[in-house]
């Protein structure tokens, strides 16, 4: 009897919803983006994180929902964060999440996350152009702006 083994298929289908938009050129202009994806009526009560992907020219192919968490936190799995990144082909991508305390500023936990990523998109020459902080108001904290990436 043989051993069957399950085959893997990877596959990414671009839609033209983001099309339209212009490169993103400021942390403010993909906060907008992000917080217009966020989930509302979440925002204020669970963390989570959402990244958004870019091409060379920084426009945006889609924006990806990757973990919820709990009040205070959530769990980012990196392999599954560049398993995303790599299958969309995405050359840059802006990290985000929320916190629904309203606190602007980032934990020790938000910049250590936001440096072990730095360092595995190097391997994949991927950009990682900034990180934001989105509160339940749509205001945000930029890491990039802030001198943190």
């Amino acid at each position: 009897m043989k051993d069957k083994v399950n085959e893997i298929k990877i596959s990414y289908k671009e839609k033209s919803k983001f099309e339209t938009l212009e490169a993103i050129k400021s942390s403010s202009t993909a906060a907008k983006i992000l917080f217009k994806h966020w989930d509302k009526s979440t925002i204020g009560l669970q963390e989570a994180f959402q990244v958004l992907l870019l091409n060379n020219s920084n426009k945006v192919k889609g924006v990806y929902h990757l973990s919820t968490g709990g009040i205070t936190g959530t769990l980012v799995d990196i392999r599954i964060l560049f398993a995303v990144i790599l299958k969309s082909l995405s050359v840059g991508i802006i990290l985000a999440h929320n916190h629904p305390s309203g606190k602007l500023q980032p934990s020790e936990a938000d910049k250590q996350l936001t440096q072990k990523i730095k360092k595995a998109a190097v391997l994949f020459d991927v950009k990682v152009l900034d990180h934001l902080i989105i509160i339940p108001n749509g205001e945000f904290y930029s890491f990039s702006d802030n001198g943190l990436i």
